[in-house]
């Protein structure tokens, strides 16, 4: 169980953190989401003990990350594959962290196995490494010690198709056994495929949160046309609640014969009409955040 409760961030006048409230729950998949700048990396970096709290608190199994007995044991993190160290090899980083936490060396060869590194690769120098050997390697990493929950920031970066739905089954297998876990990534369909709730954040506020099912279930229409102003208006004049969508379009409150209706008054051609359950995460994404994307600034 990983909570945070009322958690600020200020870096004197920029608040990159501003009264943030989620859980993320034993036996599920938790997506992070949010725009570059949003405030993920920052939230994940307090969890994890790296950054201090300006203000509220972020606890794992109950308590601070910090006050954990041997904390490695417990929670595995995956904050930045290239922190690793470049002048080992991969089996020494792993190694070396067996040594530190306490786990039998025999893991060593079977987090390898599990991620599909060779015997080569294993004993290749880091700096050698692809950005999806990192991930690879930094993933067999947090699940060294066989922990109770995994915190992963954007962990199939650099990985292929292949390695993708690999670790897609890995995250729903450890999750199915009792496990907790935080994944933050801007592969929206991934997070769609494998998450059980998300929690989208924005200018760092949290914006949206709730099981999957719920979050995408949408409802109304939505419309796109020749000619989308006129046909606001035109809704807006039938006493329809209408709306933008950031991907272009309306959302209406209204089902669809009822829109097609007010087009064909209007006299405006219909490019598409279809129901707002059809409605994937990428576009519920790009609603919810269109007013705090910061493209460029580091989350």
């Amino acid at each position: 169980m990983i909570s945070v409760d009322h958690l600020t961030k200020r870096y004197g006048a920029f608040t990159a953190l501003d009264d943030v409230s989620f859980e993320a729950r034993p036996g599920r998949v938790t997506g992070f989401l949010g725009p570059n700048g949003a405030g993920k990396t920052t939230a994940m970096r307090v969890i994890a003990g790296l950054t201090p709290a300006g203000g509220g608190s972020a606890t794992v199994l109950g308590r601070p990350y910090a006050t954990l007995p041997n904390p490695g044991r417990h929670v595995g993190l995956l904050l930045d594959a290239s922190a690793q160290h470049a002048g080992r090899t991969g089996r020494e980083v792993l190694t070396l962290a067996a040594v530190l936490t306490g786990v039998d060396r025999r893991r060593v060869d079977e987090m390898v196995d599990l991620v599909g590194l060779t015997s080569k690769e294993a004993n290749r120098r880091v700096r050698n490494y692809s950005l999806g050997m990192r991930q690879r390697l930094g993933i067999a990493h947090a699940l060294l010690a066989d922990p109770e929950v995994l915190v992963l920031d954007e962990p199939a970066n650099g990985l292929d198709p292949a390695g993708i739905r690999w670790m897609r089954d890995l995250l729903r297998g450890f999750a199915s056994r009792g496990g907790t876990v935080l994944l933050s990534s801007h592969l929206l369909n991934e997070i769609e495929r494998v998450a059980d709730d998300i929690v989208v954040i924005g200018n760092g506020r949290v914006v949206a949160q709730g099981t999957t099912e719920e979050l995408l279930a949408g409802s109304g229409t939505v419309v796109r046309s020749t000619d989308d102003a006129t046909l606001r208006r035109a809704l807006e004049v039938a006493a329809v609640g209408v709306s933008p969508v950031a991907t272009g379009g309306l959302l209406v409150e209204a089902d669809p014969e009822a829109v097609g209706r007010v087009a064909l008054r209007a006299g405006v051609v219909l490019r598409e009409l279809r129901s707002g359950d059809e409605r994937g995460l990428e576009e519920m994404f790009l609603d919810l955040t269109a007013t705090s994307a910061r493209e460029g600034v580091a989350a």
